[in-house]
């Protein structure tokens, strides 16, 4: 079974933002929520189904690890995570 955590990235599989990245920041029974900092931000996530997502198994980040504890995290950090990983998953 796979286990969905806060602080996670993840891709997206299907709908019309296919091979986005975002990061959990929450997850329910069968949903997720999701942020990239640019078009769904904290304020505004995205729920998707956990079906039409992958997990991305990359190092933890201090993102991931503020989101994790509850700490406040803001827009500008989730796009700088999110850009750094991009970056390492093209090599």
């Amino acid at each position: 079974m796979i286990t969905y955590r806060e602080g996670e990235m993840a891709k997206s599989k299907s709908g019309h933002d296919r091979d986005k990245i975002y990061i959990i920041i929450k997850e329910e029974s069968e949903y997720v929520y999701l942020v990239d900092g640019k078009y769904r931000t904290i304020d505004k996530p995205k729920r998707k189904n956990k079906r039409h997502i992958q997990l991305i198994h990359c190092v933890d980040s201090v993102v991931g690890e503020k989101i994790r504890n509850h700490e406040l995290v803001d827009d500008v950090e989730i796009r700088a995570e999110i850009k750094k990983a991009g970056k390492t998953l093209l090599l």
